[in-house]
């Protein structure tokens, strides 16, 4: 067996070992679809391999070339519009039929042409070239501007140049006579020894990305309160020690709120009305509290605000909001004319004292709150 059709079996298992693993990922990912299309893509690009053995050794190579061009112009066609799902630049149905139908005239145009020529292996390889570029030039163009994301383009780009390199060492080294005598020469070689390396690096940074926005959406998971939508004690406090950190030496605020009689609510109404009235009195707190601030749940019937730049003054006014906020809510599985009360502790954040402290105060201001007939705020003492 020529040391080129080795490559070409191993070329053939490593893409469909990443159509496989994208297929998985399609599953977790919220980019599904640009997930499988890279899959689509990945397979059908590795049916280019199957198609190059069928070309040496077949009766009649020459559909089978027209075969080994198609696949690949049609995986790198997905591989574009995969990139366009994931960069939000769409790259629509019609330009994509569009490119591949004029690749593939663009191929019956050249195939009668001398491969000796010099200019066969520019005009083979050229829109290879372009459908990949311009898909490295969408990763780009696109909002997205992290360190993964411009590698990726990166990778692209010398995908897209490498093919302009294949021409060249075309015309230097010779592609054989006819379609059926590439895969004995050198350049075959050399040729699928650089697919390889390729298809290996795209593979591996699409799927880093992909697999790098799956842990970000699952960090965001982790670090939010499912029931009532806000983040959670270690999303709030992770949120509020980047928003101190940035402030310099202004100073803040934290609003501590608890849900009045709430026991009494789960006992009285069942356990789904002391869900609704969570998920309510979130939705209320996030609504009023402003649009700079830090709302989390940290507790059962537990609260808590952060906001920043804020005076203990003003922050007793939008605590006193949120107290008639409270009261306003219609909660479905309540009775009608039932109040939802809560008692609200104010205190002061300063940067170089941090979070922990503000809260304690808060919660002792909270405490003075309860006990002194619920639904009313308090401010620490120490402010």
């Amino acid at each position: 067996m020529p040391a080129a059709a080795l490559f070409l079996v191993v070329n053939f298992v490593i893409g469909l070992c990443f159509s496989a693993v994208f297929a998985v990922v399609s599953v977790y990912s919220r980019w599904r679809s640009a997930a499988l299309l890279f899959s689509a893509g990945l397979f059908i690009a590795s049916l280019t391999m199957l198609c190059e053995l069928a070309v040496a050794y077949a009766n009649n190579p020459r559909p089978w070339s027209i075969a080994v061009y198609g696949t690949v112009l049609a995986g790198l066609v997905l591989l574009h519009k995969g990139v366009g799902v994931l960069y939000d630049r769409p790259f629509p149905l019609w330009l994509a039929t569009l490119t591949f139908v004029a690749g593939i005239a663009a191929y019956l145009w050249v195939r009668d042409i001398p491969r000796s020529w010099w200019g066969y292996g520019l005009f083979y390889q050229g829109p290879y070239a372009l459908v990949t570029l311009s898909a490295a030039a969408n990763v780009f163009l696109s909002k997205r501007r992290t360190t993964m994301d411009r590698a990726l383009g990166v990778v692209l780009v010398v995908s897209g140049l490498h093919f302009f390199l294949k021409a060249a060492l075309a015309a230097v080294m010779g592609p054989g006579a006819t379609a059926s005598t590439y895969i004995s020469t050198n350049y075959a070689i050399m040729s699928q020894s650089i697919t390889a390396v390729l298809i290996v690096a795209v593979g591996l940074m699409l799927l880093a990305v992909l697999t790098l926005d799956i842990m970000t959406v699952e960090r965001g998971r982790a670090e939010r309160d499912s029931l009532s939508g806000l983040a959670n004690r270690r999303g709030f406090d992770k949120a509020v020690k980047k928003a101190v950190a940035k402030s310099g030496e202004r100073r803040h605020a934290v609003i501590l709120c608890d849900l009045d009689h709430f026991k009494s609510i789960n006992d009285t109404y069942g356990h789904h009305a002391g869900d609704m009235v969570i998920s309510a009195f979130g939705t209320m707190v996030g609504a009023q509290a402003g649009a700079d601030a830090i709302v989390g749940r940290i507790g059962g019937e537990e609260f808590v605000v952060f906001l920043p730049d804020t005076s203990p003054a003003i922050a007793l006014a939008v605590a006193e909001t949120l107290r008639l906020g409270a009261r306003k809510m219609m909660v479905p599985g309540l009775p009608g004319g039932f109040v939802v009360t809560a008692s609200f502790g104010v205190a002061a954040l300063l940067p170089k004292e941090g979070l922990e402290p503000a809260l304690r105060q808060a919660d002792l201001a909270l405490y003075d709150a309860k006990r002194n007939g619920r639904d009313r705020v308090h401010q620490a003492r120490a402010a």
